[in-house]
């Protein structure tokens, strides 16, 4: 069984686990209509990935003050970014892991290599990182009415048509 309230403190899981909350109906879809030999990816993590030297980490220090809040930013990470460059601030997923390879989070590596064997159309030259965790309660105006149509400009404008999605 997966702890997902392993990397937080326990009294907050339990606050966490006692909450009903019902998902926002109905779920967004929309069926591939381009076979992906010509299909241009987009990437968006929600692991709190962000590009060292270049963007700052997510406010973790805010959200330890606040656990009702969380950081509704994104950053922007290229996509031939070096495992090097690349940090990760997230309170609620064993970033060890992600330090060790990127490529859990965000498939850069293995995108790349889709592009050069012809299996896909091409990869955005930018990928984009936000913190999964909105609050408690969630609050995902920001992202819905700000945050997330930026990057979806941003997306469109570079020619994508089809996004991979990797929750943290």
């Amino acid at each position: 069984m997966v702890d997902s309230f392993k990397y937080i403190p326990r009294l907050l899981g339990f606050f966490y686990q006692s909450v009903e909350r019902q998902p926002i109906q109905p779920i967004p879809w929309t069926p591939l209509k381009l076979p992906l030999t010509e299909c241009r990816f987009g990437l968006v993590t929600s692991g709190g990935l962000f590009h060292k030297e270049v963007e700052p980490p997510f406010d973790l220090e805010r959200e330890k003050e606040d656990a009702t809040w969380g950081d509704p930013t994104f950053r922007t990470i290229p996509t031939d970014v070096s495992q090097k460059e690349v940090g990760v601030s997230n309170l609620h997923i064993n970033t060890d892991d992600v330090m060790a390879d990127m490529n859990i989070l965000l498939p850069l590596q293995r995108f790349n290599e889709f592009v050069a064997e012809g299996r896909i159309g091409g990869l955005a030259s930018h990928a984009y990182s936000f913190m999964g965790y909105q609050g408690h309660p969630p609050n995902a105006k920001k992202w819905q009415d700000t945050y997330g149509p930026q990057v979806a400009e941003k997306l469109k404008a570079e020619g994508v048509n089809c996004i991979l999605l990797t929750p943290a």
